[in-house]
């Protein structure tokens, strides 16, 4: 390998220092100022020890720089340097410099814990946090510290020793790295060769800042952008301000890998290259002497309580403003817009994506290679939350088993409980897919269909929106497969290709949508009401399924792509001031963070393959009918499927009904029985006595208080405060026993001949207030002194009666008369 004349780069007086610092502690920690040098320069001097293996966090970065450094040392692409990305290689046997991304690394490892056929691993970028370069570093380490039994496959035969680590980035935070690698040595170098202007342009935007740009400069403008569709709104801009002349070149993840190498030649026209955050390291876009920096990107999130994704666009923050401002002065003096005000205070880093993203994918990786996400030694150990949500969406597929409910308890559950790959876990995990999707795959037997269903998810690719109804968005896509982009099409082949799986013949429309609820079975929605595009997910929170979307009929569907709001309006603030949106850069739409999270991709799904996650007996009082009703709730997860009527139990209908009794006004009979029990003294606790009265009943009018006293209760009662007064005529009068503690009857006059005294009940004999009736029913005195009564009273009384009532009693001398509550005419 013979190197040729390499144009001299800040890193060149370092290599050595670097080689010799790595072989000596087996690690180091390089951080290197945008432009240095350290990712073309690096791995090749480090090859003298063996072969090196180059961590890239993006695809388009691993093809450039290996073609780069192939360039630069006049090697053949493919055979002494090589790449690999999913689905895509090119390397051979004889490659001993090979840059992977995408989680190879992470295979690597899975298949060879010890990582043999490498003496180096180098993590470039690594300020980017990507969840895969965390993960790498988290497994390298175990293979960097391992200690093998002489019967070890490699010829040392003792230990891997020999292997290093190298860690690199421009703006990383050196301290923990060094750390987590015990204290290894860090080797900062200087990078930036050339001055930079920076100005601040809030109002302009991206296409008149870009259209400044090339009037003062000579070399080629880079801007940056939050995400695709902002890039295409400032390329359509742009093409209407400038001539031919200028080349306009797209550069974002959604292109194929011929697009995005497009934008990396040079070029015989000046050009203005439109990218995302893709640009901002590794990637030399040449002759660049300009950047125009938005000042934003976009975020992925992942709310795992509501199963919701969300692309965020947000303000960048300080580290990659810098990295973003490098771009320009690599050749020579540059000059950076950025499209905000100068007084905004950017945070210093961004968040690593393992405390924000679905970290399913993460931790199946670390399950195949071994471990337990639980304890493995993270460098930046994700939250218990996340881990569990991760293992319970695993286990909820089928891949793992041995994760029981104690997640759920602090501290990530318990550590004994083992975790295994299932069978479908371990073909799942050998397909470079989202578990989700290699669930999908593995359901369908490797359906071609649902091999192209995968590419549409796992590339993003925006679906036009649907103008006929459809069982799925998916398949609607499918259908029209020849619109959809080449690059996602070799995507679907390479699926194809990677999977050893043996479709079955007749896979027809149901098969393909049973396969995609497979993937999916936590994002299970139910429409409101028929017809309405309002639904409820699994998960509990509301939805709103989008118009682009072409599902719009049947109770269920899958929501294949939920998010809390569009992925090109909205932005989130990241600076302490205000933030200002640069026209051209995203924004001017109507949705709201508060807006209903949207399903853009849907599935039809039967109700018959919804199987129930769990069923309960729910008890209520139905008011309206004065009754307890009961019944077994099925449900799937949040969402109801099926209520059927039981038998209420028993304990629970009399809790809701002693709850209802209490809420309402007691009936007459249960406050005079309450007042009769207040009388005797006798204190009772009602919520008690309501319980046992009604246990057994169904309704709120068969709940009386007396049914729950007991027998020998109700005959001291009756001894205490008697229901009744058997007055002189043999009958029995009702006593009211009154709020203030009196007690009253209401008689008829002539029914008390000869009585004198008057009665008196309870403990206390407490005298009875008699309410004398006259013949008609009205009361014509009201006394507690009946003696004095009839010696007083009752010869008025008889006087003004007798005449008015002349068939009744009125005798002379009450105290001989017979009582009576008859007339004293007969029939015969």
């Amino acid at each position: 390998m013979t190197d040729r004349s390499l144009i001299p780069l800040p890193i060149d007086s370092y290599i050595d220092h670097i080689v010799q610092e790595v072989r000596q502690a087996r690690a180091a920690v390089v951080t290197a100022a945008p432009g240095a040098g350290k990712t073309t320069r690096v791995p090749p001097a480090l090859l003298v020890d063996g072969p090196v293996i180059l961590l890239q966090p993006r695809r388009v970065a691993a093809r450039a720089m290996a073609a780069r450094i192939a360039d630069e040392r006049g090697w053949t692409l493919g055979n002494e340097v090589g790449w690999q990305v999913r689905f895509e290689r090119r390397f051979t046997a004889a490659t001993r410099l090979l840059v992977v991304t995408e989680g190879v690394l992470t295979a690597r490892l899975q298949a060879d814990p010890l990582l043999s056929e490498f003496n180096t691993i180098v993590l470039d970028e690594f300020h980017e946090r990507s969840v895969h370069a965390d993960l790498a570093l988290a497994l390298a380490r175990q293979a960097w510290r391992a200690r093998v039994p002489s019967t070890s496959s490699r010829s040392s035969g003792a230990s891997r020793d020999d292997l290093r680590i190298v860690v690199m980035s421009a703006t990383i935070e050196s301290g923990p790295v060094s750390a987590f690698l015990d204290g290894c040595p860090v080797i900062d170098v200087p990078g930036r060769l050339h001055r930079i202007e920076v100005r601040y342009a809030p109002e302009e935007s991206v296409a008149a800042a870009s259209t400044g740009a090339l009037a003062e400069t000579t070399g080629n403008v880079l801007c940056f952008l939050p995400g695709a569709p902002e890039i295409r709104r400032a390329v359509n801009d742009l093409q209407t301000r400038l001539s031919r002349d200028v080349e306009i070149v797209p550069l974002h993840g959604s292109l194929d890998a011929e697009a995005q190498d497009l934008a990396l030649r040079s070029s015989t026209r000046r050009r203005i290259i439109v990218a995302t955050n893709i640009a901002e390291t590794s990637l030399t876009v040449p002759g660049v002497t300009a950047v125009i920096d938005s000042g934003l990107h976009k975020v992925a999130r992942y709310d795992s309580d509501r199963g919701i994704d969300s692309l965020d666009t947000e303000r960048i923050t300080a580290d990659a403003a810098d990295q973003r401002a490098g771009r320009a002065g690599r050749l020579t003096a540059g000059i950076v817009w950025r499209l905000w005000d100068s007084r905004d205070r950017l945070r210093p880093h961004r968040q690593p994506e393992i405390h924000r993203i679905d970290l399913a994918s993460t931790v199946l990786d670390v399950i195949a290679w071994g471990g337990d996400p639980r304890t493995l030694e993270w460098f930046d150990r994700p939250s218990d939350e996340a881990i569990d949500a991760a293992l319970t969406l695993l286990r909820r597929l089928a891949l793992v088993d041995g994760v029981g409910p104690e997640l759920a308890s602090p501290g990530g559950g318990s550590p004994g409980v083992p975790i295994r790959l299932t069978a479908i876990g371990e073909r799942v995990r050998r397909l470079p897919l989202h578990p989700r999707l290699g669930r999908m795959l593995v359901a369908s037997n490797g359906a071609r269909s649902i091999a192209q269903a995968c590419a549409l998810l796992s590339e993003r690719h925006l679906m036009p929106a649907r103008t006929a109804s459809t069982t799925s968005d998916l398949l609607s896509a499918i259908d029209d497969w020849h619109n959809v982009p080449s690059h996602v099409q070799r995507v679907a082949e390479q699926i194809v290709r990677s999977s050893d799986l043996k479709p079955s013949p007749g896979f027809h429309e149901p098969d393909f949508r049973r396969a995609v609820l497979s993937g999916y079975p936590d994002r299970v929605a139910q429409r409101r009401e028929a017809g309405s595009a309002s639904v409820r997910l699994a998960s509990g929170t509301g939805a709103t399924i989008a118009s682009e979307s072409g599902v719009r009929e049947g109770e269920f569907v899958v929501a294949l792509d939920v998010s809390e709001r569009s992925a090109d309006v909205g932005v989130r603030a990241s600076a302490t001031r205000r933030v200002h949106v640069p026209r051209g850069a995203g924004g001017g739409g109507g949705v709201q963070p508060a807006d209903l999270p949207r399903i853009r991709i849907a599935s039809l799904v039967d109700r018959d393959w919804l199987e129930p996650t769990s069923s309960e007996i729910v008890h209520r009082f139905d008011r309206e009918a004065g009754r307890v009703r009961a019944l077994r709730v099925d449900r799937y997860d949040a969402l109801v499927l099926a209520e059927h009527h039981v038998t209420p139990d028993p304990e629970l209908a009399a809790q809701l009904l002693t709850d209802a009794w209490i809420e309402r006004s007691p009936g007459s009979d249960d406050a005079r029985l309450l007042r009769r029990l207040r009388f005797a003294g006798r204190s009772v606790d009602l919520a008690d006595l309501l319980r046992t009265a009604a246990y057994g009943a169904r309704a709120l009018d068969e709940v009386k208080l007396e049914n729950g006293l007991g027998a020998d209760v109700m005959r001291a009662l009756e001894r205490e405060a008697p229901e009744t007064l058997l007055v002189p005529s043999g009958r029995s009068s009702r006593l009211d026993y009154n709020e203030d503690g009196s007690v009253t009857a209401s008689v008829k006059l002539q029914e008390l001949f000869g009585l004198a005294e008057t009665p008196q009940v309870g403990a206390r004999r407490e005298p009875v207030v008699l309410s004398l009736l006259a013949p008609n029913g009205r009361p014509v005195q009201v006394t507690r002194d009946l003696r004095s009564f009839w010696d007083r009273t009752y010869p008025e009384v008889r006087k003004e009666l007798r005449g008015r009532y002349p068939k009744h009693p009125w005798p002379e001398d009450p105290w001989r008369a017979q009582p009576t509550a008859r007339t004293t005419t007969r029939r015969k």
